[in-house]
């Protein structure tokens, strides 16, 4: 079996369950206990911390551990903009793109909703790309947040980072990067962010294993509270282990970083010519060349893209339909729409994503895609 959905989730790297294992059984403390196997875990979890910080070129102080990306967005959002109402006792305004993961636009329809925050949708070309000019335009005195993927994870256009930083700069508005698709395969440091989310399983680490670093000067109300752990902005007995696979995943896919992405968007590249060379109908989807080196979308058009899946999937061949947070359902991926492709065009897409070591023949399989495509077609 080929599996070709390493946005979704990827295996865990030998190396990082070899190091984590000692913290599941042997060193297993709690790092706010104050005794010696407690102590123990806590110099451990400020290693990790340490370590994370390197990676993403902040401060060890900044780094929060989360079960995931999905918390560490909504903790980026809600713990921002909640802060800043508490502080000034206005709600505020969000600016936000139409194309971002469901972990943010659901966390800013709540602000909308709950707290009465302001939210700016910016709209993206056909490419899926953000203005840096229509963010700048957006900005108003009360801005609180600007919330961007790095990345896209489902089409893969990866944004001009320092084009935005400098469009925000200005106005001295906290700029979230949600870098979750980007990281190991783009630079994480220095692209003048204030904030950034990052999962641990899209690296090599287990699921359920994520952190926001977010700049210490940042106000940031916690959505958790308790024992006031991770210097009280995020309470909850710390996932030691996890945190160590975290640091120890990134590090690795730091130093693969160069060399596997362009390895592997050489094979992208090939596959995504003979796909489009064996299906006139197809179309790649996302930018041409501002794109992740592992993630190849199309669109099918006149067939199911579900179909597609199960025929590939019987040819060996996993991928997906989108992400994986929004399996299930019946709508059309608002990325798509956001794109200008129409709702019924959108329903046959299909997403390759390849992983570090990818090392796919990537003839036989467009070959296999345009087999799948014409089994269902001919239906």
């Amino acid at each position: 079996m080929l599996y070709l959905d390493h946005a979704a989730t990827g295996p865990v790297r030998p190396e990082v369950r070899e190091a984590m294992l000692p913290f599941l059984a042997e060193r297993y403390g709690n790092p706010s206990s104050h005794h010696t196997i407690g102590e123990d875990a806590a110099a451990v979890l400020a290693d990790a911390r340490r370590r994370v910080a390197a990676v993403v070129g902040m401060r060890p102080g900044d780094v929060i551990f989360t079960s995931g990306a999905t918390e560490a967005n909504n903790l980026a959002l809600k713990g921002v903009a909640v802060a800043a109402l508490l502080r000034t006792g206005r709600p505020g305004h969000l600016i936000t793109s139409a194309i971002e993961h469901e972990s943010v636009l659901a966390s800013a329809e709540f602000l909308e909703r709950a707290h009465g925050v302001a939210v700016t949708r910016l709209p993206v070309d056909q490419d899926g790309l953000v203005s840096p000019d229509d963010l700048a335009a957006s900005l108003r005195q009360d801005t609180v947040l600007v919330s961007l993927g790095y990345a896209n994870n489902e089409i893969g256009t990866v944004q001009d980072a320092a084009a935005l930083a400098a469009a925000s700069a200005p106005a001295r508005v906290p700029l979230h990067f949600d870098a979750v698709q980007a990281a190991g395969w783009l630079p994480l440091a220095g692209t003048g962010a204030d904030a950034l989310s990052i999962a641990g399983h899209k690296v090599g680490a287990p699921q359920g294993i994520g952190a926001l670093a977010i700049r210490g000067r940042i106000p940031l109300e916690p959505l958790l509270h308790g024992g006031g752990q991770e210097r009280g902005r995020r309470s909850g007995t710390e996932n030691v282990a996890g945190a160590v696979g975290l640091a120890l995943a990134l590090e690795l896919a730091e130093a693969e970083r160069c060399a596997a992405a362009e390895r592997v968007s050489a094979l992208r590249d090939a596959f995504v010519a003979g796909v489009l060379a064996l299906i006139p109908e197809a179309r790649l989807t996302g930018h041409a060349t501002r794109r992740l080196p592992g993630t190849a979308s199309f669109t099918f058009s006149g067939v199911s893209g579900e179909a597609v899946l199960l025929e590939l999937e019987r040819r060996g061949v996993v991928s997906s339909s989108g992400s994986a947070c929004a399996a299930g359902s019946d709508e059309p991926s608002h990325v798509l729409l956001a794109l200008g492709i129409a709702p019924a065009v959108a329903q046959t897409s299909v997403r390759f994503s390849f992983g570090h070591r990818a090392a796919t023949d990537p003839a036989p399989l467009a070959e296999a895609v345009a087999a799948s495509v014409a089994a269902v077609r001919s239906r």
